[in-house]
């Protein structure tokens, strides 16, 4: 079994993980920079210090933006490592990473394009040309070896200053700050960029650091999504207007749900919880809000401010193909505290070092659930394994358990394309050259197939070394996936 010639095959990554340079060519401050390394989910159950001087457990309440005084900055302390302003210098990379992935056979590359590069404050009437140069440069590299570049628009940050001024996407007028940022990028790379997505894992995101709210709280949260809703629906509006044929997606984390057991309540509350999950793709696949939306928004406490036209600009602005991320899956009773990316853990599966399960069959079962329902293009534009590699002293990288997590996943992924008949553009492995982690801001916890000589404060020569994995993915994409069910090739 394989997949039909023209599948997209390549690698994912986000500005403020793998980018670096955050001070060059007048790139704004972004909300993520003024988060610190830390640990978020490690099971050493790790604290870090916030730019205040207190300890959080959290790296997304990087410090109390609800505290800051009016127009006040939060400052930067020398004391503390902050992993987005290296993070693993694709800046000053960026050519020979590329000339790896080419060496891989990508046909593909998702990249993030940093809003704070282009816009600095977000409040400026025109782009940084500097910004848009060095993604010129980026494009170019990348046609250079026929890479189709595939670009997250927003990618769980923003311009720091739109953050403070308007409360992030709490406020309105972060849409129309948006959609400056979304025709700058439309009208410079409508000729060399097809495929789109608005936002990133936007059921997931929450909070300062993704969503430049001051405040978590759900009445404040859905009213912040709302705004990005109405945001993704209009630059999908522009998009097609300035480049005809471009294709719009948004990617969402998509982690499978299963009831604990198949006692009624437990299967009562697996609806609900997997409804919260795809309530966001409900609105902006669909064109409207979904029907159990009041009950969504009465158990959390939340409402949404609507204006007239809010209807109509939905429905306009509807999605070209879903994309998702899948790393784990987890269930769920009628007692669980779930959110959108974890619930309970599953006993039949085994887990990551870092604690995720691990459930390849669950993203074939997320394949079919998905298109079942919308009936639209999918594209996997994260998958991968976080794990601790060991570089060797001959500069090899002996990843087999890499090769073994994407063997069974790409296995199930080629399963419901060629036998259920979903429809599936690509798949885009997460991490695909190393980066810094958002969920734990380690380097330790690595998901690529190519090394870097970095750790977790940003020391080390930042060399890059292809791991076994990356000569065993070449021939999966140059088989398009047949080389999976021969021996021990795949």
């Amino acid at each position: 079994m394989k997949v039909n010639d023209g599948f997209l095959w390549g690698g994912a990554t986000a500005s403020f993980q793998f980018e670096g340079g955050y001070q060059e060519d007048d790139r704004g401050m972004s909300t993520h920079d003024y988060e610190t390394d830390g640990c978020l989910e490690h099971p050493r159950g790790n604290t870090y210090k916030m730019p205040d001087g207190s300890t959080g457990k959290a790296r997304s309440s990087f410090f109390h933006a609800e505290s800051l005084p009016e127009g006040a900055v939060p400052t930067l302390l020398k004391s503390e490592y902050y992993p987005s302003h290296q993070a693993v210098d694709f800046y000053h990379h960026y050519k020979e990473d590329i000339a790896l992935m080419a060496g891989m056979h990508y046909n593909v590359f998702r990249f993030s394009i940093s809003w704070s590069r282009i816009f600095p404050t977000g409040l400026e009437d025109e782009p940084n040309e500097a910004g848009l140069q060095f993604y010129d440069n980026v494009i170019a590299e990348l046609k250079k070896y026929n890479i189709e570049p595939l670009i997250t628009i927003c990618h769980d940050e923003m311009p720091i200053a739109l953050a403070l001024k308007y409360n992030g996407w709490y406020g309105r007028e972060t849409i129309d700050a948006y959609l400056k940022y979304c025709k700058a990028l439309f009208h410079r790379y409508k000729d060399s960029c097809r495929y789109w997505l608005t936002f990133n894992e936007i059921n997931a995101v929450r909070g300062f650091a993704s969503c430049g709210t001051h405040s978590s709280k759900d009445h404040i949260h859905y009213q912040a999504v709302h705004h990005m809703f109405l945001a993704s629906a209009k630059a999908v509006a522009i998009g097609h207007e300035i480049m005809p044929g471009s294709q719009f997606g948004a990617m969402y984390a998509l982690s499978e749900i299963y009831p604990a057991t198949c006692k009624p309540e437990d299967i009562f509350r697996h609806m609900q919880c997997r409804r919260e999950s795809l309530f966001f793709i409900d609105v902006m696949s669909r064109g409207y809000y979904p029907s159990y939306t009041e009950d969504l928004l009465t158990r959390r406490h939340a409402k949404i401010e609507m204006y007239p036209e809010d209807e109509e600009i939905l429905k306009k602005g509807t999605l070209d193909y879903i994309s998702f991320s899948y790393y784990r899956s987890c269930t769920v009773s009628a007692q669980s505290d779930f959110n959108v990316i974890g619930g309970d853990p599953n006993p039949y599966l085994k887990n990551t070092d870092w604690g995720w399960p691990i459930d390849a069959l669950g993203l074939r079962y997320c394949l079919n659930e998905i298109y079942d329902r919308y009936q639209k293009p999918l594209f996997i534009v994260e998958n991968g394994l976080g794990a601790a590699d060991t570089l060797e002293e001959d500069g090899t990288v002996n990843d087999d358990y890499r090769i073994d997590f994407l063997r069974d996943h790409l296995k199930e992924m080629i399963k419901a394309i060629v036998i259920d008949k979903v429809p599936v553009l690509g798949y885009t492995m997460w991490g695909c050259i190393d980066l810094v982690s958002l969920s734990t801001g380690e380097m330790k916890k690595r998901y690529g197939t190519v090394y870097v000589d970095m750790d977790d404060k940003g020391n080390g020569t930042l060399k890059r070394y292809p791991k076994k994995s990356y000569y065993w993915m070449k021939n999966v994409i140059d088989t398009n996936g047949e080389s999976l069910w021969k021996g021990n090739e795949g």
